[in-house]
């Protein structure tokens, strides 16, 4: 699946392996992440998830007693862990370069939904589109997702000295890259991804 090479396995934020204790738990929230990325929320129920996780149904219900629900907020928790600490490393690593930064963005997503045969899309969007805004809860705890992205890439390809244009411009950055992940998906392509990087390095460099 993308998520192991789009943002886990290069940015792996877990700092180890998982206790034997806390096995169960994490191999539902990894299973219910892959699942909704693919299917969608509404699509995935709970049995498949505890079938193809592999935890005992007593098992899943002592650590989500709130049901599929409970897991989905589980599982923004962990991508926006994941997300936002690959978004750093790649800021980090692009040393002031923003150009050099919206490359490596774009071609990290591009590559990850590759990687699965365009079948995993973000869970974020997939969470986003399904329960919110009516579920208030969930769509705050997108929100401040979708903001720390953000802030991560306006640092990353703004100037400090003009913060608003920095974060009006990252904005567009990730709703460009949510929508090409959308268009990817549908033509089987990275065509949109290149589109996106062609115009916010040629923003950049104006």
């Amino acid at each position: 699946m993308a998520i192991s090479i789009e943002w886990q396995d290069r940015f792996d934020c877990k700092g180890g392996s998982v206790a034997r204790t806390t096995d169960a738990r994490e191999r539902a929230i990894e299973t219910a992440e892959q699942l909704f990325r693919v299917q969608g929320y509404a699509a995935t129920g709970l049995n498949q998830i505890i079938e193809e996780s592999g935890a005992p149904k007593g098992s899943f219900y002592f650590h989500f007693p709130g049901g599929k629900r409970e897991l989905a907020a589980e599982v923004l928790a962990g991508y926006r862990a994941k997300t936002s600490a690959g978004f750093r490393m790649l800021a980090e690593k692009a040393a002031g370069d923003s150009n050099r930064f919206v490359r490596a963005l774009v071609k990290t997503t591009a590559e990850g939904m590759k990687a699965s045969d365009w079948a995993a899309g973000c869970v974020a969007q997939v969470l986003a589109q399904e329960l919110a805004p009516g579920d208030a809860e969930m769509s705050d705890a997108l929100a401040s997702l979708f903001d720390e992205w953000v802030e991560i890439a306006a640092a990353a390809i703004g100037p400090l000295a003009d913060r608003r244009s920095a974060r009006a411009r990252a904005l567009a950055l990730v709703a460009a890259l949510e929508g090409a992940r959308t268009l990817a998906r549908t033509l089987r392509s990275v065509a949109p991804f290149d589109a996106v990087a062609r115009q916010f390095v040629t923003v950049q460099s104006a």
